[in-house]
């Protein structure tokens, strides 16, 4: 019965409670659409437009990693949701991504602290358990014979022991701890993701800005070829009386401003194959390049889907998440400095003065005890402390709700980049037919001697500007796409 009962009492104590709040994520304000997304995303058939914005309320009220918690699907599927290699399809942007992500710095270092956070949690987590420790002594003592002192003697002391030493987690001051460690890890992993996310993004865009000063380049390159063209020809009319020197001028000002031109596209190429080159994780280089700019795909519209996933989606919002959930738990080992300490002790083992009867006869020895400590006095310490966390926890809770405010900003923001880009490079795209129709018209117009070349010279010009604009506007467009990608929390799943 004495055994039953300590085992109970043991039970009890081991058990305990937890103090401090358990986590409940807070309740945020979802959008029921996004704005700028297509008509479609902002409301089902049958439904009202309240019905996506309750449905959002309902999700965000539940906590995090709750199995049965379910967030519901659109009509499309987001454009989050697709993996990066089927949304960037070029076969060399593909390879150089793959090889980011197994040697860019920035994730192996997010990935090395994933695993200082593994470690830790293993240490806090070995808090909770008794330590034993074993140990064996042995020593000889002769004491010397002196005047009006015992004769001399001899002795000896052998002992092999164990002891183990509980400082028993009644008030849960040891599991919540390991609560915030696990939540610190969960953070980790998930940093590691927005990592991964961002560096996609990064090379995508990256990439298309490669390509389209090497469309540039290309322009560029054409132009001045024309326009050597052009200017030989002007000379030869100034030759024969049908031109004037003026016009030689005009046309070699044409070349030059093609010509010059050249050298800062090239710049800029070279340095952004350095940028791209240091993304992957080597040295500058060259860009091996694949599809070019105009034939990369894109897409009509883009599903964004409905808001409250993004709650789920962004690495961002779920590592800010993780956060708030360690700052939660770090509440509960602040609160259990109020209460006693209760440390179990115990030691058992052999002693003797010899070495052949350590294991013989009465020389087996053994202790148990305990010890309560509680705190009387700190000097306000413990209360400020839990002050503290508490305060921390308010803290956490508004950079999450404004993480999620602002993720629903981005979202919104590059929808709307990517719907206005695309009308703009339309527009641009009339405008440079326009210009290259009046440049060729002038140029004939001047050969018929029905005008000047001063007309030539502008809208060649004009020609020339609307061209590299386009081009321009055409890389406007895809990145704008990338960014819708990356604001949707695309790009992290392998």
């Amino acid at each position: 019965m004495k055994r039953r009962i300590a085992l109970f009492t043991l039970t009890v104590f081991v058990a305990g409670c937890k103090l401090g709040p358990n986590y409940q994520r807070p309740q945020v304000d979802v959008p029921g659409g996004y704005r700028g997304a297509p008509a479609l995303e902002t409301a089902q058939p049958g439904q009202d437009s309240s019905g996506p914005a309750q449905q959002s309320a309902q999700q965000a009220s539940q906590p995090a990693g709750d199995s049965q918690q379910k967030t519901p699907q659109s009509s499309e599927q987001s454009f989050g949701d697709q993996k990066w290699w089927e949304i960037f399809q070029d076969p060399q942007l593909q390879d150089l991504i793959r090889t980011a992500l197994k040697q860019n710095y920035d994730v192996r270092i997010a990935a090395t602290r994933i695993l200082e956070a593994q470690s830790i949690v293993g240490i806090t987590r070995g808090a909770q358990l008794p330590s034993v420790y074993a140990g064996a002594s042995g020593a000889d003592l002769r004491s010397p014979r002196q005047k009006n002192l015992p004769p001399e003697y001899e002795t000896s002391s052998n002992s092999v022991s164990a002891s183990l030493v509980w400082d028993l987690d009644f008030w849960g001051k040891y599991r919540r701890a390991t609560e915030a460690a696990r939540a610190n890890l969960l953070a980790s992993e998930w940093a590691r993701r927005q990592v991964m996310s961002t560096l996609v993004s990064q090379i995508a865009a990256s990439y298309f800005e490669l390509r389209a000063y090497d469309l540039q380049l290309e322009i560029a390159k054409q132009t001045l070829a024309s326009r050597q063209e052009s200017l030989q020809l002007t000379r030869t009319l100034a030759d024969g009386g049908s031109g004037t020197m003026m016009d030689v001028r005009q046309a070699e000002e044409l070349v030059s401003v093609a010509a010059e031109t050249i050298p800062d596209l090239e710049r800029r190429i070279q340095q952004q194959e350095n940028l791209i080159s240091t993304l992957v994780g080597g040295n500058p280089g060259p860009i091996v390049r694949g599809m070019k700019l105009t034939e990369q795909p894109q897409l009509p519209e883009v599903p964004a889907g409905i808001p409250s996933s993004l709650l789920e989606r962004r690495p961002d919002i779920r590592a800010m998440e993780a956060q708030l959930m360690e700052a939660n738990a770090l509440i509960g080992v602040a609160k259990a400095a109020y209460f006693p300490d209760i440390t179990l002790t115990a030691t058992s083992g052999f002693q003797s003065s010899s070495l052949t009867s350590l294991f013989k006869g009465p020389a087996g020895m053994w202790n148990f005890g305990g010890t309560v400590s509680q705190p009387i006095f700190a000097g306000g310490r413990i209360t400020s402390n839990v002050h503290l966390t508490e305060q921390r926890k308010e803290e956490m809770v508004l950079t999450y709700k404004q993480t999620i405010q602002q993720a629903f900003r981005g979202v919104s923001d590059s929808l709307v980049a990517y719907q206005k880009s695309r009308e703009f490079r339309e527009n641009q795209q009339d405008l440079v037919n326009s210009a290259q129709d009046a440049a060729q018209l002038s140029e004939a117009r001047y050969r018929g001697g029905a005008t000047d070349y001063l007309e030539v010279l502008t809208n060649e010009t004009n020609a020339f500007n609307a061209e590299l604009e386009l081009a321009q506007a055409q890389a406007n467009e895809r990145l704008s796409l990338v960014d819708i990608y990356r604001n949707l929390g695309g790009g992290w799943e392998q």
